[in-house]
């Protein structure tokens, strides 16, 4: 399981010209998973995103989480943070994973990191044409892969 966390001022996602998600000061978390993928992963991820100290303390350091900050989440499905570029020119999207074994775990991941900040999170739709407008706040984007925890 592969994130792209940003810490943003402002993010939204819209699908089909209509908003379906709207946060101020926050997260926005880019999720791709593929097959190997499971519930250890996504308790890992999760944890490790709310416990992030990227957001400002009162001395302008990034020392604070997302639990600190009060903010808010939303979580995009996004299978091409798999995509293999190795050979040619057109990314390969061959390592993510199908979606009926990608919908369940991002449904579960987005269950988990909601039970962790005890607050909703937003939400993009699987698999749909989606516009993610973001304001990227510092700019600070963490790349974290549940595969390289050691």
């Amino acid at each position: 399981m592969r994130v792209v966390v940003q810490r943003v001022s402002e993010a939204s996602v819209i699908i089909q010209n209509e908003e379906v998600a709207s946060i101020g000061n926050g997260l926005l978390v880019l999720l791709g998973v593929v097959n190997e993928d499971s519930a250890e992963d996504i308790d890992w991820l999760c944890k490790k995103i709310v416990n992030l100290r990227i957001f400002p303390d009162e001395k302008g350091v990034m020392n604070t989480s997302i639990l600190d900050a009060d903010g808010d989440i939303i979580v995009v499905s996004q299978f091409t943070l798999h995509a293999s570029t190795k050979k040619g020119n057109r990314p390969s999207y061959i390592k993510a994973a199908k979606p009926d074994i990608a919908i369940p775990l991002y449904e579960k991941f987005v269950e988990r990191l909601n039970a962790d900040i005890d607050k909703p999170i937003q939400t993009g739709e699987f698999g749909a044409d989606m516009k993610v407008h973001l304001v990227n706040d510092g700019p600070v984007t963490i790349i974290i892969d549940s595969k390289n925890r050691e």
